[in-house]
């Protein structure tokens, strides 16, 4: 089991004659958090459904534990839905794939797994072509780009551009070129949710968010300014100077370095509070398939940008969910910060129920101090986090717009009504 065994409600506990508003409130914030979260998933995924998924993205995979695991399935509707909600629904098709023949599972489930399989390829082959008709603009243009996450996450992780589940286009390039490439992307037939007024402006969203009308096809434009995630701003030119490329489908796709993007991931697990196990598969094949990470890159990297003890919460999760070892380069930075366990244990309360179990507000924001790892570091992003307005505080429909110190004020007032529901 991953998480705690939650306590038996009683079947009546005494009546209250007359309980003010704020006590009933209180009561029912105790008594919630008894309760287990709802979910779509069988009352007893976390014995039956669970452990498959943990061994389908387990690095590497073994063949027994996995067969085991797969007798144990109960609920096989609860199962797909369960990899859907996690992005593991590759990860899984490709475990049962490679198992024994032995193994017995029903046709039905098996004819939905390849469906979902072939739409996501599909998908993904139109991503790819959109991608490359984009990087030829850009680069006509003389914008440096770098690709991050998506598709070339999946090649650089698994070897495959279509191992892990993805939904947009990630871009990063320098601030100065946002309005440049936004024009492109405008002129090349996309939709900008960001307003061209507020690009003008100045105003920095959480990405820049572009999507192709009639399509699924959506990019995202981000820049050193809208890494807010980072608990210090990012050093963008020694990203550019640290670029490479990955070959996809016969073209040369400019990335980040292995080990900046390593970075990446662990920081964009944190920000989600790693809730989706696709992230920790991520930073499990990252780790197993690329044995020749440089760890003092990374630890020096991660230092740069106030990052520590996010790389080794993500490296924590991956040896004690899917079995990776942490890289002997890091075992002693591991095992000495005492905050890591805590934090795993955390997460591993929330995680299998795949958004379903956020934390509330309140947790939501000691994680967040806690992530940089030195107090004077967490409260200021914390600080930054709470007050920095995206473009959902952003007052552009109203006819008085509001100034930017309104927009900020206004923000926490809206993350507290966005997370005042334990189970939101």
């Amino acid at each position: 089991m991953l998480c705690r065994s939650r306590p038996i409600l009683p079947r009546s506990f005494p009546a209250e004659p007359v309980a003010s508003h704020s006590r009933v409130h209180w009561l029912h914030l105790f008594w919630s958090t008894l309760l287990p979260p709802s979910s779509p998933f069988s009352a007893d995924f976390l014995s039956h459904e669970w452990p498959l998924l943990l061994e389908a993205c387990s690095q590497p995979r073994d063949p027994e534990r996995l067969s085991a695991a797969a007798a144990g399935v109960r609920d096989f509707e609860s199962l797909f839905q369960l990899a859907d909600e996690h992005g593991a629904i590759p990860h899984l098709s490709a475990a049962l794939g490679a198992a024994p023949g032995s193994l017995r599972l029903p046709d039905s489930f098996l004819a939905t797994l390849r469906e979902r399989q072939r739409v996501h390829l599909l998908f993904t082959l139109t991503m790819t072509a959109e991608l490359f008709r984009i990087l030829d603009l850009l680069r006509q243009s003389t914008i440096e780009v770098m690709v991050v996450k998506g598709p070339v996450l999946a090649l650089r992780a698994y070897g495959d551009p279509a191992a892990r589940r993805y939904v947009d286009l990630d871009l990063l390039l320098r601030h100065s070129n946002v309005q440049s490439a936004a024009e492109i992307l405008i002129a090349a037939g996309y939709e900008s949710r960001v307003p061209a007024e507020a690009i003008r402006a100045g105003k920095i969203p959480g990405e820049y968010l572009f999507r192709r009308p009639g399509t699924s096809v959506v990019f995202e434009l981000h820049s050193e300014r809208t890494f807010r995630y980072y608990p210090r701003p990012i050093p963008i030119e020694k990203y550019f100077q640290r670029k490479t490329t990955l070959p996809l489908d016969g073209h040369a796709v400019p990335v980040l370095s292995a080990e900046d993007e390593f970075i990446l991931i662990s920081i964009h697990g944190a920000k989600h509070f790693w809730e989706r196990l696709m992230w920790i598969s991520d930073v499990a094949a990252m780790v197993v398939n690329h044995p020749e990470l440089d760890w003092q890159c990374i630890r020096q990297s991660a230092r740069d940008v106030g990052a520590e003890r996010m790389i080794r919460v993500a490296l924590l999760l991956a040896q004690q969910l899917l079995r990776v070892s942490v890289p002997q380069a890091m075992t002693d930075e591991v095992a000495g910060d005492s905050n890591c366990p805590r934090l795993v244990r955390e997460i591993q309360s929330w995680l299998p129920y795949g958004g379903f179990a956020s934390p509330p507000l309140a947790k939501r924001a000691f994680f967040r101090f806690r992530m940089p790892g030195r107090s004077s570091v967490g409260a200021a992003y914390l600080t930054r986090l709470s007050l920095s307005p995206t473009e959902d505080d952003w007052s552009a429909g109203d006819k008085t717009p509001r100034s930017r110190v309104v927009e900020m004020l206004g923000r926490p007032f809206r993350l507290a009504k966005k997370y005042r529901n334990p189970d939101s």
